[in-house]
């Protein structure tokens, strides 16, 4: 039981639902994507992904200084089945809005040729 109750902590948080939903539905993202696409700050969405990650919902993968997260999809015990019940909801959640900010992101990215938001300083 404590298993359970461990891994709905780690959901119970807005801008994870959030996330899972933009990794439901986009597979695989880096720590800028989910930035941009949540509004957030590069070190809330480093804590909010690690948070997931710790609870058994997330795998993560290191290519040079990029970190991507993806769901776990071999997540067993409590994680597992929640993602499992949970999954097809997250697949719908604020999808349109999802995709807006995911393609107005990737728009961003491809004009400035990197994850990096360019300042006008």
């Amino acid at each position: 039981m404590r298993d359970y109750a461990d891994v709905y902590k780690a959901i119970a948080d807005e801008t994870r639902l959030k996330i899972l939903a933009l990794l439901f539905q986009h597979d695989e993202c880096c720590v800028c994507d989910v930035m941009e696409v949540c509004g957030i700050t590069q070190s809330k969405a480093s804590r909010h992904l690690q948070t997931l990650r710790r609870a058994g919902l997330l795998q993560d993968r290191r290519d040079g200084t990029w970190v991507y997260y993806r769901i776990a999809s071999e997540a067993t015990g409590a994680a597992g089945e929640i993602l499992r019940i949970n999954g097809p909801l997250l697949m719908i959640l604020q999808a349109p809005e999802i995709s807006r900010r995911v393609n107005e992101w990737n728009r961003r990215k491809a004009e400035a040729g990197h994850c990096r938001q360019q300042t006008n300083n």
